[in-house]
Order: C-alpha cells, then structure tokens, then sequence
C-alpha cells in the first residue's frame, strides 16, 4: 500500500522522479537512525527525529535539490546558501550520474553533526 509521501515521488516527470527516487534510497542508507516524513508537502529526513535534510525540486529550473537544514555549519563549494540564514542546498542534475561520493560525504557531515553532539537530537 502507497503512502501520501510515495504519491509525492511518482508524481515527479521523468528524469526528476528517478533522480529524487535514488537520492531517497542514498538518504536513508546513511543511517538506521534516519527517518523520512513530510513537512511543509515535501519529503523530510530525521535523524532521531530531528530534521536534518529535504528533497525538493528548484522552482526556476525545476532541478532537484538536497536541502541541508544545518547547512551554515556545512563548508563545501558546492553548497549554495542563497537567502537563506541557515539552510543550504546541493544541486543535483538529474540527466547526470548523481555524483554518489560528494552526496554521501555531505550528508554524512550533516549526521555527524548530531552524532558528534554539537547539535542537540
């Protein structure tokens, strides 16, 4: 049986869906602590119930991107902050290879910084 959170996944056009599906399977594969849900329509990771990342797509480009909540204590070229004060998001081409290494480290960067305790879970 669909969850209302899988119905935001096939509804993506192709190549988004696709792409938001393996970054999904990536996400979660980082951690048994992680968790997915929906927060503000879209689909929200937890690390021990604490929201650390999102999946949404830009609305210009329409691209997917990985949004990093703590992204301010993030330091990589590749992060782009924008407007934002403490949020920060890695594009993802998705007509391209995800680029698996670069996703994964960030994402395990954004963990360690519950696991290591500098942020409270």
């Amino acid at each position: 049986m669909l969850r209302e959170l899988d119905y935001f996944y096939l509804n993506q056009p192709e190549p988004n869906k696709s792409c938001l599906l393996a970054l999904r399977s990536i996400i979660l594969d980082q951690d048994e602590h992680v968790t997915e849900t929906k927060k503000y329509g879209m689909p929200c990771f937890c690390y021990k119930k604490k929201m650390f990342a999102y999946l949404w797509t830009d609305k210009k480009t329409e691209e997917p991107y990985i949004l990093f909540v703590e992204g301010k204590l993030l330091d990589h070229p590749d992060l782009e902050q924008g407007s934002r004060a403490k949020m920060k998001i890695l594009k993802v081409n998705p007509t391209k290879n995800i680029p698996l290494s670069k996703v994964e480290m960030l994402l395990n960067n954004a963990l360690d910084l519950y696991r290591s305790g500098k942020l409270k879970v």
